[in-house]
């Protein structure tokens, strides 16, 4: 099924592809809920597509390929998944979740809810979505957006990472935090930025390639450059390192479970962010000048690289846990631990 899913990915975030805006792609995200992608994980009885995690992986990469303007990720890892987990029915539209511990959470007057003060930081898509799932504490909270105060703010690729203001917002949907949430959700957030990470360093280097074999110097192609072909090399290994080591992680999800994935996961976050930068410094060599500016595709692809490598964990907080691990394990446990071997 996944070969499909990303053929069928391609085709939909290729045919979306647009350099003139960073702005949320309503019309991209109508195609998404009608083909399913929206909500792939989601079982069908919560109104979701009941998608395996490699089915994602492999939608995903492709969004990152592209650059799709949608909130992926927010909406079917992390928001859908933690909301069906708790209990609440899933919204339709665009979502995106976020962590706060700094709310004032009261119960609200008559009992039905409660009244939610404090600032929400750097919400992905903040301004785009229709609700935002909270991971606050010992509750899950459904805030509907349109009752929040809205201050813009944006990544590198100029995503947006808004603020969202609460004022004594009434919040009717309220559950308590399901155990699995507080471990699994910055793992879904993780593997889901690695994905992304690796999608985007795939465009980057196809577009590498593109440039090189239609750019002519001294008569003949730049791809016929010996330094050209080893840089190209190079960065077509970090694809190929990343997309390894993502794809490796869903299937130990699907297999055993995102709390005993989460070396695998860390392993990916980690070797997706350190191929980021390798292939955003070569394709941005090969290109030249014209690579850097704004008109130009790369830096759809580049930018986000460069930001997605810090969020969601960088590769020093990731190779830190991986680290943890091995040391955990110990020497009798370091091959197992790696190999995935009883």
């Amino acid at each position: 099924m996944s070969a499909e899913l990303r053929e069928m990915a391609e085709s939909v975030f290729g045919d979306a592809w647009d350099n003139s805006t960073d702005a949320f792609d309503a019309e991209l995200w109508k195609t998404v809920e009608q083909t399913g992608l929206a909500r792939l994980t989601l079982p069908e009885e919560a109104g979701g597509s009941g998608g395996t995690v490699s089915d994602a992986a492999a939608v995903l990469t492709a969004a990152g390929q592209f650059a799709a303007r949608v909130p992926l990720v927010e909406t079917d890892l992390l928001a859908a998944w933690l909301l069906h987990a708790a209990g609440l029915e899933v919204p339709s539209g665009p979502l995106s979740a976020t962590v706060a511990g700094n709310l004032s959470i009261q119960p609200a007057a008559g009992g039905a809810g409660a009244d939610v003060s404090g600032t929400l930081r750097r919400v992905p898509w903040g301004r785009a979505v229709g609700a935002v799932a909270v991971l606050a504490g010992e509750q899950v909270l459904l805030i509907d957006t349109t009752g929040a105060g809205v201050e813009e703010g944006a990544n590198l690729a100029e995503e947006p990472r808004d603020d969202l203001v609460l004022n004594e917002l009434t919040v009717r949907h309220v559950a308590d935090v399901p155990s699995v949430a507080l471990v699994e959700f910055p793992l879904r957030a993780a593997l889901g930025r690695a994905l992304l990470l690796a999608g985007a360093a795939r465009g980057a280097v196809a577009m590498a390639v593109r440039y090189a074999t239609e750019r002519v110097q001294f008569g003949r192609p730049i791809a016929k450059l010996q330094a050209i072909q080893q840089s190209l090399a190079l960065a077509g290994a970090e694809v190929a390192a990343a997309a390894a080591a993502t794809e490796a992680a869903a299937r130990e999800v699907d297999k055993h479970g995102f709390a005993e994935a989460s070396f695998a996961i860390a392993a990916a976050k980690a070797r997706a962010g350190e191929a980021a930068g390798q292939v955003a410094r070569i394709t941005h060599q090969v290109h030249g000048a014209i690579g850097f500016t704004r008109e130009h595709d790369l830096r759809l692809v580049t930018t986000r690289l460069w930001a997605w490598r810090d969020e969601d964990g960088s590769e020093a907080y990731w190779n830190d846990r991986v680290g943890a691990r091995a040391l955990e394990a110990g020497a009798d446990g370091l091959w197992p631990l790696l190999t995935g071997t009883p």
